[in-house]
């Protein structure tokens, strides 16, 4: 939930409305005070988590990521498959510097 004072909803109208439908709510504030919500039409009932499908629809539609659109490249998974499993607590920056080590 964003909160926004009347002169910042007026200023920056767009980017609270894209907020509003992805999902979010937005209530508005005269002095410091909530006067106001904005919500979805048919917003989800309160407590119902956004699904997955549902945030990277609005990740999207915001521009901060882009869902591919074709396939894995050949011998992808069986590169994947000849690595091996992760070790337990493995930390994700060593094994990114373990695997450019170990390419060519």
């Amino acid at each position: 939930m964003k909160r926004a004072r009347i002169p910042q909803l007026r200023d920056n109208l767009r980017r609270y409305l894209d907020h509003v439908r992805a999902g979010g709510t937005v209530v508005v504030l005269d002095r410091g005070k909530p006067i106001a919500e904005i919500r979805p039409i048919g917003a989800r009932p309160a407590g119902r988590p956004i699904t997955d499908d549902e945030r990277l629809d609005a990740l999207e539609r915001e521009g901060i990521i882009r869902r591919g659109t074709g396939r894995l490249p050949n011998g992808f998974l069986e590169a994947i498959r000849r690595r091996g499993p992760i070790a337990p607590r493995a930390r994700l920056v060593e094994a990114i510097l373990e695997e450019r080590e170990e390419s060519p």
